[in-house]
């Protein structure tokens, strides 16, 4: 494959199947995406904001903090990184800024909303979206600023749950005309509703949104290349996992006042280094010829 991140996706989404990305909200859990063997990564805006901010997504965050964001984890994953893009932070004209510094910023493809500002999390009440030509108007400015063909263009709409699901179907159409390579309908409510999608946008890339709200149906990657979803995100579940872990450590030591009875199920410090990436530190350390009495040991 091309060494171009945005190449590599590109091959990525023309095989077979669809794509699984973890998602993930800042370098940790990208190192650790790209350690399990996976191909691709999203970064997550709820996470992001959730970690930077300790608050939810409601439109917070600026589009520096977000694109600063992105460019750590594609720092840190290697691979071909999809990035939440919110709204693109503007009209037309901020949306164009958006798409060139995301693209600076070395992500693969990131995906902008119909949303009207402040957004919402795509599966939280109190959404509006802008009306439908604005956002093509916006998808055009994103699709003309990119300065590399291979920089992925995604269009969401929430529109299912403000104007309901044919108007959102519709909205989909026309983004798909405007130019964008793939589309997001965010939020489908069951099976019925996520096969409607698929059976309209036949031939069309599509993004399935694998949240944990319980609207979207929880469906393996297999049968979703099946029906024709050609990307799967799965944008906190890292952190949904690790909640507990967390919340357990700190009431064992709130309670006991010792950590030793969470050793046996945390992981150790040499692999916590290694997940940092001590090991390649320390081949450079002894490539470069750093005194052996200065290098980072164990």
């Amino acid at each position: 494959m091309s060494d171009r991140a945005t190449t590599q996706l590109r091959n990525l989404l023309a095989q077979p199947g669809c794509v699984v990305a973890p998602g993930v909200a800042d370098a940790f859990g990208a190192r650790l995406v790209k350690l399990e063997g996976f191909q691709a990564v999203y970064m997550t805006g709820f996470g992001t904001s959730l970690t930077r901010l300790g608050m939810p997504d409601v439109g917070l965050l600026t589009a520096t903090e977000m694109i600063d964001n992105a460019s750590r984890i594609v720092d840190a994953s290697e691979l071909p990184v999809i990035a939440d893009a919110d709204t693109g932070y503007g009209n037309p004209i901020n949306t164009r800024r958006t798409i060139r510094d995301y693209e600076k910023a070395g992500v693969a493809g990131v995906h902008i909303e119909d949303q009207s500002w402040p957004k919402r999390c795509g599966h939280l009440a109190g959404k509006r979206v802008i009306p439908t030509a604005e956002m093509v108007a916006k998808i055009k400015a994103a699709c003309d600023a990119r300065r590399d063909k291979d920089f992925m263009i995604i269009t969401r709409t929430d529109a299912i749950a403000i104007e309901g699901l044919e108007a959102a179907l519709e909205r989909g159409e026309r983004y798909r005309e405007a130019g964008a390579d793939m589309l997001f309908i965010e939020a489908p409510v069951g099976r019925e509703q996520v096969e409607i999608v698929s059976k309209r946008f036949q031939g069309v890339p599509l993004l399935y949104n694998m949240a944990a709200s319980g609207k979207t149906p929880d469906l393996p990657a297999d049968e979703l290349g099946t029906l024709g979803f050609k990307l799967s995100i799965y944008p906190n579940w890292m952190i949904f996992a690790a909640i507990p872990a967390m919340q357990n450590a700190l009431r064992e030591l709130k309670k006991t006042g010792s950590i030793a009875g969470l050793r046996p199920h945390a992981a150790t410090f040499k692999q916590f280094t290694e997940i940092a990436g001590l090991p390649e530190i320390q081949f450079l350390e002894e490539k470069y010829g750093v005194p052996e009495d200065q290098r980072a040991g164990l």
